[in-house]
């Protein structure tokens, strides 16, 4: 559409008619589209990929005097030249990475509205949900996952705040624990306060013996509910993101589900 509104800019005192057919992919689908070219004849621009649909719509054009392209033809040439290899054929396959992407956004937007325990009325509808005290990478953990395409949220452990009976009861999602080294914990916290430049706060927040309690009270929790839980000490968020997404499978193997 966007080719033929581009051509026909080109010529002054004309005025276009457009009639679209999307995802004409049958015989049935083409007897409409060519009934509605007799009734109203013109030029007729498509990018039909299969190749005996295209093949009935060329001959009726043929019959009917109806000058016709088929757009993608010059576009499949230069890309077989060019890349020495063979058109698939396959039908749809823009559509399906149109709904690919629009996956992919709305997991994102998703995990941006469930960062950090915003929202806790609809996790039920979450792939994945994350536990874990401060500085454990639940965030940049989720993003990566919402860039596949997993609904994933994020929910804080806090000292003295036990975790809401509801997330525990939860059954559609895969809830993970999150931990890292006592070291590495209060390394980046430090970092973090300092870029704050906060002043006055709790000292426990940085106290190692404290972040000790905290990791204990993450394993202890998990065990009790059955979750696994994965150490990110020595890992990227990449590699964080693979070892929950192979947990993920077998979780929806169990489940009868797939991803």
């Amino acid at each position: 559409m966007t080719v033929a509104r581009a051509a026909t800019v080109q010529y002054e005192n004309v005025q276009e008619i457009e009639h679209v057919y999307p995802l004409v992919r049958s015989s049935k689908q083409l007897d409409r589209v060519i009934s509605e070219i007799e009734n109203a004849p013109g030029i007729v621009l498509y990018t039909l990929v299969d190749d005996e649909i295209a093949s009935r719509l060329e001959r009726k054009c043929r019959e009917l005097g109806i000058p016709f392209v088929n757009i993608l033809d010059p576009v499949f040439a230069v890309f077989q030249s060019y890349l020495n290899v063979t058109q698939t054929h396959r039908v749809g396959g823009q559509h399906e990475l149109d709904a690919e992407y629009f996956r992919r956004m709305e997991a994102l937007n998703y995990t941006m509205l469930h960062d950090d325990g915003q929202v806790w009325d609809d996790l039920e509808s979450a792939d994945i949900v994350l536990i874990g005290i401060s500085r454990t990478s639940k965030t940049p953990t989720c993003i990566y996952l919402a860039n596949r395409g997993i609904k994933a949220a994020n929910v804080p452990l806090v000292p003295g705040i036990p975790l809401p009976d509801h997330v525990k009861a939860l059954k559609g999602p895969m809830i993970v624990g999150l931990i890292a080294s006592v070291e590495r914990i209060q390394q980046i916290r430090r970092n973090r306060v300092l870029s704050l430049n906060s002043e006055g706060y709790n000292d426990t927040y940085v106290d190692r013996k404290e972040i000790s309690q905290e990791i204990n009270m993450t394993r202890r929790l998990c065990s009790e509910n059955g979750w696994p839980l994965i150490d990110v000490t020595r890992r990227s968020v990449e590699e964080t993101a693979a070892e929950i997404l192979t947990k993920f499978k077998g979780f929806k193997a169990e489940t009868g589900d797939s991803i």
